[in-house]
């Protein structure tokens, strides 16, 4: 099973330009891409290691350099959300809070500056809706953020997906807001895009915040929302101007995941079959579980066998 972001082509051109330290060749690779793919690339590549004093240096050398800075700003984000770690509060330290904070807002100061010089590069304000949960703006200045990078690309998923968090109850939003902000987004983008797995992906974390896999409200909160679902797969995934972009494979995971705890097995099932070998980590990941990929195969055995049965 190929996982994202090995699954697009283009990534491995760009992780072996970063690899060799070849500013122009990332630039190649990232400048063909859309604008969504372009920061899906970009947060792609932060995961490397040591990025920071050749990015420093390219910026020394060019400070007009956006893409430059928006890879620094992610790169620096990502350290500081390794040390933080995914656990809840209570189990983080006050060393590791610490640790956090100081990288974040290193990340925002570089972001700062290249959302002055290049205020039209979306990927720069995705990447400070991230650093807003982490720095603990409030909603008010994370709308803002929103706002600017709307204004650069109106549907610019992978900061619509950050933003999409922030208005969940766990950071500073409520249900109804996250759910309004998806359907919203998804009617408001063309046929085909993307945007629908946001409704999923709203959904997801509500079946999550409910218990999960094993607690029944969770579970009856996504049969609830099979039509809902249905509607937004129509619009997205299964519509035939869906394009394969950089960040479509968990698009199209968040669909076979809440169609699986749905119960909807079939659905799930033709979902599966159109990822083929390909799989991303996320929204694996939400399972109490070490390898997702174990869990993967599980879900993937278990609508197999819808293909060819009845119902929905």
């Amino acid at each position: 099973m190929l996982l994202e972001p090995a699954a697009y082509p283009e990534f491995g051109v760009l992780d072996a330009a970063v690899a060799r330290r070849d500013w122009a060749g990332c630039r190649a690779a990232l400048d063909a891409a859309s604008p969504s793919g372009r920061t899906v690339l970009l947060q792609a590549a932060a995961e490397s290691p040591d990025l920071e004093e050749w990015l420093r240096r390219l910026l020394q050398a060019d400070p007009w350099d956006s893409t430059a800075a928006a890879l620094l700003g992610m790169h620096l984000t990502k350290v500081g959300w390794r040390i933080r770690s995914s656990a809840t509060a209570e189990h983080v330290s006050a060393d590791q809070f610490r640790q956090f904070r100081e990288w974040l807002r290193r990340a925002e100061a570089v972001l700062i500056d290249a959302a002055a010089r290049a205020p039209h590069d979306p990927a720069v304000w995705a990447a400070r809706l991230t650093t807003a949960r982490g720095l603990q703006v409030d909603l008010a200045e994370i709308r803002r953020r929103h706002d600017r990078m709307v204004a650069a690309d109106p549907h610019h998923l992978p900061g619509q997906r950050q933003y999409l968090q922030s208005l969940c109850p766990k950071w500073y939003g409520s249900w109804p807001q996250a759910h309004a902000f998806a359907h919203e987004a998804m009617t408001a983008a063309p046929p085909g895009a993307p945007q629908g797995s946001l409704v999923a992906e709203a959904h997801i974390e509500q079946w999550l915040d409910l218990g999960g896999e094993y607690k029944r409200a969770a579970t009856a909160h996504l049969v609830g929302a099979r039509d809902s679902l249905h509607d937004a797969a129509n619009r997205s995934i299964w519509h035939p101007a869906f394009r394969r972009d950089p960040g479509w494979v968990s698009a199209a995971s968040a669909f076979a995941m809440v169609f699986a705890q749905a119960g909807d097995q079939q659905s799930a099932a033709r979902v599966f079959a159109m990822l083929g070998p390909l799989a991303s980590r996320w929204p694996w990941s939400y399972y109490d579980e070490h390898d997702e990929l174990v869990v993967i195969r599980r879900y993937r055995r278990r609508s197999a066998s819808a293909l060819t049965g009845g119902g929905r």
